[in-house]
């Protein structure tokens, strides 16, 4: 027991310079989940048909976390360990494309769940954005 938890906290600790980053995409998933949830269930509502909650879309985002901090992760390992003098911030990158898209959904559900329009507005100014930076559709 003691390797197994020596091999963990050197993971930790090798890590520790990413942990903001996990931390923050790790809100923005849950925050897109647990609104997304919520828009799902007035959408369901709203037809009059009645609401259940669907363990798959939980195991779904539980995937998606999954590979989001594998991305920040290797990112990570990228910039430091095998590209140090380009200092390209691949993590920082990565995080941002996530947290942004998360938002972005997250505006979308928001407009769903209070059917107030100006949701919709920012969440088409956020998707613009992001596709610009981005380059999408190029």
């Amino acid at each position: 027991m003691k390797y197994l938890s020596g091999i963990i906290a050197g993971a930790v600790s090798f890590f520790a310079p990413v942990g903001p980053l996990l931390t923050i995409a790790m809100a923005f998933v849950a925050v897109d989940f647990l609104t997304g949830v919520l828009a799902d269930r007035r959408k369901v509502r709203r037809t009059g048909a009645e609401w259940r909650f669907e363990s798959h879309k939980a195991w779904r985002t539980i995937t998606k976390l999954s590979f989001v901090m594998a991305g920040i992760m290797l990112a990570w390992m990228l910039d430091s360990l095998l590209l140090p003098l380009v200092e390209l911030r691949l993590a920082n990158i990565f995080a941002g494309f996530v947290c942004g898209v998360e938002f972005w959904s997250y505006l979308e559900n928001a407009a769903t769940i209070t059917g107030d329009g100006n949701f919709t507005t920012l969440a088409d100014v956020v998707k613009t954005r992001l596709m610009r930076w981005f380059g999408a559709g190029k």
